[in-house]
């Protein structure tokens, strides 16, 4: 007999010395103790991994803010402008965990002047190239791209974007960037293992293309050497093993 039976039968031969209705309360939360499996823990802030790689472009996870991502192009994501709609919690994450109001505080509230004027109105698949400022963010350019109205969100959209940021990569001759689309910290319950796919599946589609031309030399650029995928402590396990099975599709 296993400890697993032995320790139940123990159980069992103690609740039974108890009053009836003490034995059916107990019996009800051991059973709902046993049938529900232990929580995941969160994967801890700077934790990275190396999840695979494409065409010779390494891809990367990292438990890490966009605002303190050491990257030469940091990639985020934001819909059109809603008042208050990255620091309303809930639906948007809570202030100690969210991407984007870290970027806004960094920027000195920059994100949300730009977004609130309308100068950057976040029309789907709209960009605008930001060079922070020394010491505010590791980034050395803050690439923003648009989600559209937040009411109309499909999961299909973030493989244009994963097509767009790395043709803006390319363009801007670095080799590596970082990504960080910033969904769930503006509210919005997206599927995480198909976003992060979406992502890779645009960026790897896009690079294919630029190759083609460039071995036809119809274009240049610096061979892109890696692709990092900024997520929170929750979603780093999930986006990363969607992103690890695209990839064994991929050889």
């Amino acid at each position: 007999m296993d400890h697993a039976k032995i320790t139940t039968k123990k159980v069992l031969q103690r609740l039974f010395r108890l009053p009836l209705i003490t034995v059916v309360i107990a019996l009800v939360s051991f059973t709902i103790g046993h049938a529900q499996a232990p929580a995941q823990p969160l994967s801890v802030p700077g934790t990275s991994a190396i999840l695979g790689q494409v065409d010779g472009v390494t891809i990367m996870a990292a438990v890490q803010a966009p605002s303190t991502q050491q990257t030469p192009l940091q990639i985020i994501c934001v819909f059109e402008y809603t008042e208050g709609d990255i620091f309303n919690s809930p639906p948007a994450l809570p202030r100690n965990v969210n991407g984007l109001v870290h970027v806004d505080d960094a920027l000195k509230g920059m994100l949300t002047e730009l977004r609130k004027s309308g100068r950057f109105a976040g029309h789907a698949l709209e960009t605008l190239l930001i060079m922070p400022p020394e010491g505010s963010m590791p980034a050395k350019r803050l690439l923003i791209i648009g989600l559209g109205d937040r009411n109309k969100f499909n999961a299909e959209l973030m493989t244009s974007v994963g097509r767009i940021e790395m043709r803006e990569a390319l363009r801007l001759g670095v080799t590596s960037y970082s990504h960080a689309s910033d969904l769930k910290d503006a509210g919005i319950d997206s599927p995480t293992g198909t976003v992060a796919v979406n992502i890779i599946k645009g960026a790897i589609e896009a690079y294919e293309t630029e190759t083609f031309l460039k071995n036809r030399s119809l274009t240049s650029f610096q061979p892109m050497v890696s692709i990092t995928m900024l997520a929170g402590p929750a979603y780093f396990q999930p986006a990363g093993d969607a992103i690890k099975s695209f990839i064994t599709t991929r050889k």
